[in-house]
């Protein structure tokens, strides 16, 4: 059970803020709702609080996952699917993982398809998502800016080594 102030992560969403829990009546029942905030676009979403783990609400990750995961951005690999509608399913359930590590991925390999091919617009719509996730979290944990952040993990993503 989270209380008010508890900061958490939606996996579809990103990281933000329960700022409130309500009881609403729906179709004939009262429900428990945990009001989640995010910082970044300022959405608004109401959770059921017996559904959390269904849907894979978590903590934040510490400090110390973020400062691994971003050490391991420059050695992940870059999925290049041809088939356009396989690959955007496979990175839509990297995405429901909630796992950061799977998140920098999809960035990873459509930062570099943008790069290389250009994308469709799905998949543009995909990796501005990706990017509100990840960066909705590193900011929330290291207390940082989110554009500074945002050009910061850019760099880092298409790092090509020495």
């Amino acid at each position: 059970m989270y209380l008010v102030g508890d900061k958490v992560v939606h996996p579809m969403h990103g990281a933000g803020v329960i700022s409130d829990i309500v009881e609403e009546r729906l179709a004939g029942q009262k429900k428990s709702y945990y009001v989640f905030s995010l910082p970044v676009g300022e959405l608004v979403l109401k959770i059921p609080t017996e559904s959390c783990d269904k849907i894979g609400i978590r903590n934040l990750s510490t400090s110390e996952a973020i400062d691994s995961l971003i050490r391991k951005i420059p050695n992940l690999s870059v999925d290049m699917t041809v088939n356009w509608n396989q690959r955007y399913r496979e990175n839509l359930e990297r995405l429901k993982s909630g796992k950061l590590l799977e998140v920098a991925q999809v960035i990873k390999a459509l930062m570099w398809r943008d790069r290389d091919r250009g994308l469709s617009n799905g998949e543009r719509k995909m990796l501005h998502s990706a990017k509100q996730i990840l960066l909705s979290e590193v900011v929330l944990v290291n207390g940082a800016d989110y554009k500074e952040t945002e050009q910061k993990f850019d760099r880092i993503m298409l790092y090509e080594g020495e």
